[in-house]
């Protein structure tokens, strides 16, 4: 994936607390003041005004559609990615949105209870055949479907895990707990690395639960409580989570990584700094750089409950505002063709959500060298937490998981996290 992509996925906390609109009171943002059209087109937002590669690959589909027929005709809008969601909220407060936008897939419940988005009918077999990570669902309805997806990964090197000792994991046999413990001993004995693996810790927003409540899953523990979304109280501080922040803060303790990693956690692998990598796919293409045959795209380890990986990434909807429903309804059927969804994936470096858009995408279809992302995202996948409080709890959890890893108690730490997002999701009337 490009590095714009992963810009996208660090800066989603910050944004998606004010898409939240601060949460605690705030009113929804329905009604039908807003139209999305402008000269009879259907106007289109998307925060890839700086990545090319992303925004030339939906241009392409929105011209295909354009030419198509002659009853709509779509017009793209690209905004800078640090003032998208901003923008969005505030053209909602104003009614004003466009009738087409993308999301980040996390964002989803949020914006759909705030009343930005309508649900999506008359799909359900199309996307059916869609990786579920990348389906935007809140309250029972789709509200937004999304290109591709992206995997974490753990890397190495054949040549490094041999010369240790240690068993390469496979995706039916990951390591436990115990054998990545065994893995990094071994790696920091050989005295060849600054630390033994690299966690990209020093990565910020939206990065912390994205990489590390898949962690917590593994191990038992959630963000909050999934069934009715009331509490965290059991799930974020029980036996299990306290057991995942010891766990964590200790790797740190044991020398195995760094609480503030580098800025550039790839760069520092490539060059020999670490044995591990704790990363996503989009790290692929410069690793293989480096490592040629020798790179090595591994499952993530197993805490007890089999491995888990961050799912959804940036998906596309339709404002409830929208005077011209059926017009951005046809936009959205049209451009969710397999040979678009491979465009896009093709352009971004990322995984095509179905399989006959992988088999279209170099490296994705059946033996290809990405393929193993693919399978990972099938099988360990887990989206986060389905419920309009989602960005204060990602916010929340970030500062407790920062507070932990840098010596913070885990049970007091993890209680008080407990204890603010559920006075959050109370005062939201849980978000009914």
């Amino acid at each position: 994936m490009r590095k714009t992509t992963r810009r996208a996925l660090i800066a989603t906390a910050v944004v998606a607390a004010t898409a939240a609109l601060t949460l605690t009171g705030c009113a929804k943002g329905g009604g039908t003041g807003g139209t999305g059209t402008s000269g009879g087109q259907l106007v289109m937002w998307t925060h890839n005004a700086g990545n090319k590669a992303e925004l030339g690959a939906i241009e392409k589909i929105v011209a295909d559609f354009n030419a198509s027929q002659s009853k709509y005709k779509v017009k793209v809008q690209a905004f800078p990615q640090d003032s998208y969601n901003q923008s969005v909220t505030a053209a909602a407060a104003s009614k004003k949105l466009p009738c087409i936008l993308d999301i980040d897939g996390p964002n989803v419940p949020n914006w759909a209870w705030a009343g930005y988005l309508a649900p999506l009918t008359g799909m359900d077999s199309t996307l059916s055949k869609f990786l579920p990570s990348t389906v935007g669902k809140y309250d029972g309805k789709t509200y937004s479907y999304g290109f591709y997806d992206v995997a974490l990964t753990m890397m190495s090197r054949t040549s490094t895990l041999k010369e240790a000792g240690i068993r390469i994991p496979t995706i039916d046999q990951p390591w436990t707990k115990s054998e990545f413990q065994d893995a990094l001993d071994k790696l920091k004995a050989s005295g060849k690395f600054a630390y033994p693996a690299d966690f990209a810790t020093g990565l910020t927003g939206e990065w912390w639960p994205y990489a590390y409540s898949p962690l917590l899953q593994s191990a038992g523990g959630d963000l909050i409580d999934r069934d009715g979304y009331k509490t965290a109280d059991g799930v974020l501080n029980g036996p299990d989570a306290i057991a995942w922040a010891k766990w964590f803060r200790g790797l740190v303790t044991n020398g195995d990584i760094s609480a503030k990693s580098g800025s550039d956690p790839v760069a520092d692998f490539v060059n020999g700094k670490t044995g591990i990598l704790y990363d996503g796919g989009w790290a692929a293409e410069q690793v293989r750089a480096q490592f040629k045959d020798d790179a090595l795209f591994l499952p993530s380890v197993d805490l007890g409950r089999g491995p888990k990986i961050g799912g959804a990434s940036w998906q596309w909807g339709v404002s409830k505002t929208c005077s011209d429903q059926a017009g951005a309804a046809a936009y959205m059927k049209f451009a969710a063709a397999d040979k678009y969804v491979a465009q896009v994936a093709k352009a971004t470096g990322t995984i095509p959500t179905t399989e006959a858009a992988a088999a279209m995408v170099p490296g994705y279809g059946p033996g290809g060298d990405n393929a193993i992302f693919r399978e990972f995202s099938k099988k360990f996948a887990e989206v986060r937490p389905v419920t309009p409080g989602y960005p204060f709890i990602a916010t929340t959890f970030t500062k407790a998981a920062q507070d932990i890893i840098n010596g913070a108690d885990p049970k007091s730490t993890l209680d008080q996290a407990v204890k603010d997002i559920d006075a959050n999701q109370k005062s939201n009337n849980y978000f009914k």
